[in-house]
């Protein structure tokens, strides 16, 4: 059964669903990431004294290091421009997703809430056009993806400085994916591969606040309680 994790930036993939990825691949799933951007309009780039192009490049090639780190099944990564995609047409946002999920066909989509988590424009957007995405395929009739994801954290809404972190209701959340130390530690060693965003990762404390139990909401389904696998009570599951 295959997962595709959709998210705008390097490094969303690590920020929190990274332990849960691990598992999953653990458990027999393959799991797949596209990555709508490079990433290049980090601050960061100041920093380092490069462009937006060298550092999309850049950020391309520690994302190379996370996809064998983590050992995704698959990954790719487009170039649509990182912290504009709010200035985009969403259709032409739409129809690449929509592109790559035909070429995948996978059974389980995830992307952020629709909070985003940390709020900023490019997890909302993405939010939005996986959601319309999603849906249109569901009402053409199309077999895949059988199941929506978001990408959620459970509990209190962190603020911590210039971090603000959100989160879902316990009622929201349906299933939540238990981590090994073993998945933590590739987590950590995944944010290791980011060698240029090092600065951000030490600034949001990441590493502290990211837990081993990473929360997932479900579109469009009801659930009497929980479920135990992200797959559950679809065709062919893996339920372990």
């Amino acid at each position: 059964m295959k997962i595709l994790y959709i998210f705008p930036h390097p490094d969303d993939e690590c920020f929190g669903p990274a332990p849960a990825i691990t598992a999953q691949l653990r458990s027999g799933f393959e799991v797949y990431l596209l990555t709508l951007t490079k990433g290049e309009a980090t601050k960061q780039r100041h920093r380092l004294g490069i462009t937006k192009k060298e550092m999309g490049e850049i950020r391309y090639k520690e994302m190379l290091c996370v996809e064998k780190t983590l050992g995704l099944t698959g990954m790719t990564v487009l170039d649509f421009p990182d912290n504009e995609l709010k200035n985009l047409n969403p259709i032409e946002i739409e129809n690449a997703i929509e592109k790559q999920i035909h070429q995948l066909k996978p059974d389980i989509i995830v992307t952020y809430a629709v909070h985003g988590v940390s709020g900023f424009h490019d997890h909302l957007v993405s939010h939005a056009v996986v959601k319309r995405v999603f849906c249109k395929m569901k009402g053409e009739g199309v077999s895949y993806p059988k199941r929506l994801a978001f990408y959620t954290r459970q509990g209190e809404i962190v603020k911590d400085g210039k971090f603000r972190l959100e989160a879902s209701s316990g009622d929201e959340v349906a299933f939540i994916q238990e981590c090994s130390q073993e998945d933590m530690a590739l987590f950590h060693k995944a944010l290791d591969c980011y060698e240029t965003y090092q600065q951000i990762i030490e600034e949001s404390n990441v590493k502290k606040l990211a837990t081993s139990d990473v929360a997932f909401e479900i579109f469009g389904e009801k659930f009497e309680k929980r479920l135990q696998s992200i797959a559950q009570g679809l065709s062919g599951n893996l339920e372990k």
